[in-house]
C-alpha cells in the first residue's frame, strides 16, 4: 500500500534543542519521530518496555528516549537520553515535532467534490473531500460523508453514509459501512498531577484489500507506528480498535469487540462478540477466541481459548462442570 505521510515535521530540529536541559554535546538534528524498528539516522524514538528488546538492539534511530534499565539494550552509536518517565517525555517531544497531533481539529480545506476529477466516482448527498484526495474508478462514497485531506480509497470500494476518515490509506475492494469513524485520535493520556497530558497520535490507518468494516466501528490511528487491519478481514458492528493494533488477513472479528492499544493478531483469527483484548499483546495466528472473553496474555499459534481471564477451551469447560 502506499505510504502517505499525515503528519510532517516542518524542518529538523537540534537534538540539544529538544533536550536543553539534559546538556547534549551533539550536533544532531531531527526530522521525525519514529518506533525502534522504523527509525533512520534522522530519527528519534522511544524504548520503554523489555518485549521489545530485539528491536532496540536493531534499530537505527538517531536517538532514543529511555530508562536507565533498559538503556544497555541500545547500539553504542544511538544517543540515549535516560529519562524516569519515558511516556512523559515522549508526549513533551511529540508536541515540539508535531504541534497539531494532539488534538483532531476539523480540515479547513474541505469543500464539495469536483465531479470532473472523480468522473468515475458516485457521490451521495452532503460530501465533503480534504486537498488531495484520491478515490479509484468505481468506488462509491454515501451521504453525508467527510473525507479528510490526503486519503486514498482504491478502486471499486464502498464508503457508506454518516462517515468520517482521515489520516488513512483504504485498498481496493473494500466495504466500510454507515456510522464508522476511521484515523481520528485516539486513547492517549500522560496522568500528571492537576492535568492529564494528551499524547500526540502522527501515525495512520492502513486498510487493505478485500476488507469490510460494518456499521458503527471505530479504528484509531496510531500513535507512533500505524494500525492495520489485514487483507480479507471482516469486522462486524461496533468493533472498537485502538491506535497501533495489527490485524493480521482473513480475521472474524464478531461484535462489540474492543483491541487495546498496540496488540497484534496474526492471520485467520477469529473472535466471538464482546471479547477484549488488552493492550501490547500477541495473538499468533488460527486462534479462536469465544465470545465474551477477556484476553490479557499471548496466545500462540492454533489455540482455542475462552473464558475471564481466556483460558484453553478443554479446561474452560472443565472448570465450567465443577
Amino acid at each position: 500500500m502506499e505510504n502517505v505521510v499525515f503528519f510532517k515535521n516542518s524542518k529538523a530540529i537540534a537534538l540539544n534543542k529538544l533536550f536543553p536541559d539534559k546538556k547534549i554535546n551533539n550536533k544532531l538534528t531531527i526530522l521525525n519521530f519514529k518506533t525502534l524498528k522504523k527509525s533512520s539516522s534522522k530519527d528519534i524514538t522511544f524504548f520503554d518496555s523489555s518485549h521489545y528488546e530485539n528491536d532496540a538492539i536493531k534499530t537505527k534511530a538517531a536517538c532514543c528516549i529511555t530508562n536507565e534499565k533498559l538503556s544497555i539494550y541500545l547500539p553504542k552509536n544511538c544517543v540515549k537520553i535516560v529519562v524516569k518517565n519515558v511516556l512523559f517525555e515522549v508526549a513533551k517531544i511529540l508536541k515540539k515535532i508535531y504541534p497539531a497531533a494532539d488534538v483532531d481539529t476539523l480540515d479547513i480545506f474541505l469543500k464539495k467534490p469536483n465531479k470532473l476529477k472523480f468522473s468515475k466516482v458516485k457521490f451521495g448527498n452532503n460530501v465533503l473531500l480534504g486537498k488531495n484526495v484520491k478515490i479509484g474508478k468505481n468506488s462509491t462514497i454515501g451521504n453525508n460523508v467527510t473525507i479528510e485531506s490526503n486519503v486514498l480509497i482504491g478502486k471499486n470500494s464502498v464508503i457508506g453514509s454518516n462517515i468520517h476518515i482521515k489520516n488513512t490509506v483504504i485498498g481496493n475492494n473494500v466495504v466500510i459501512q454507515s456510522g464508522c469513524m476511521i484515523g481520528l485520535k485516539g486513547f492517549g493520556f500522560i496522568p500528571i498531577k492537576d492535568k492529564n497530558l494528551k499524547m500526540p497520535h502522527i501515525g495512520k490507518v492502513l486498510i487493505d484489500d478485500h476488507v469490510e468494516i460494518a456499521s458503527n466501528c471505530t479504528i484509531d490511528r496510531g500513535s507512533i507506528d500505524d494500525t492495520v487491519i489485514g487483507k480479507n478481514t471482516y469486522l462486524d458492528n461496533q468493533v472498537h480498535v485502538a491506535h497501533n493494533v495489527k490485524i493480521g488477513k482473513n480475521c472474524l472479528i464478531a461484535g462489540q469487540v474492543g483491541f487495546a492499544g498496540s496488540s497484534t493478531l496474526g492471520d485467520n483469527v477469529s473472535i466471538g462478540g464482546q471479547a477484549g483484548i488488552s493492550g501490547h499483546l500477541k495473538i499468533g495466528s488460527n486462534v479462536k477466541i469465544g465470545g465474551g472473553s477477556g484476553v490479557v496474555k499471548n496466545i500462540e499459534d492454533n489455540s482455542v481459548v475462552m473464558g475471564y481471564p481466556a483460558i484453553p477451551l478443554k479446561e474452560f469447560i472443565k472448570n465450567s462442570k465443577k
